[in-house]
């Protein structure tokens, strides 16, 4: 498989887990959630668009998807590092700057994890 081709397309559904994740993490602290239950469901709302679209497209065989549970409980772990790591830089920049700078933070902080996840998803994950 093309490291360029799964880059690309990691690119591409990263930008759209990074817009469902902001958008529910904004509107959801908007109304009043905490910032670090916010973020989370924001990143868990993300998550679950991301493994779909990055098992049967990104990381995807020729003869076929990548999903599975095998693979979706290796996901998880993953994905709690990384939404341990998010939350403690969202919630830092919400404590020291305001919530509003918060939201501006979080696509910021989202993409200097996405280069590490895309290491650790290709080896660790759709392996």
């Amino acid at each position: 498989m093309s490291l360029i081709r799964q880059s690309g397309s990691y690119l591409i559904v990263g930008l759209l887990q990074l817009l469902l994740d902001w958008v529910v993490f904004v509107s959801a602290t908007a109304l009043g959630m905490a910032v670090v239950p916010g973020n989370v469901v924001g990143r868990a709302s993300g998550m679950l668009l991301g493994f779909w679209l990055n098992g049967r497209y990104t990381f995807a065989r020729a003869d076929g998807r990548r999903l599975g549970w095998k693979r979706f409980a290796r996901f998880i772990g993953l994905w709690g590092v990384m939404t341990l790591a998010s939350t403690v830089l969202v919630a830092a920049a919400d404590h020291a700057l305001g919530l509003q700078y918060a939201w501006l933070a979080k696509p910021l902080v989202e993409g200097g994890l996405a280069a590490v996840s895309f290491l650790l998803m290709r080896w660790l994950v759709f392996r």
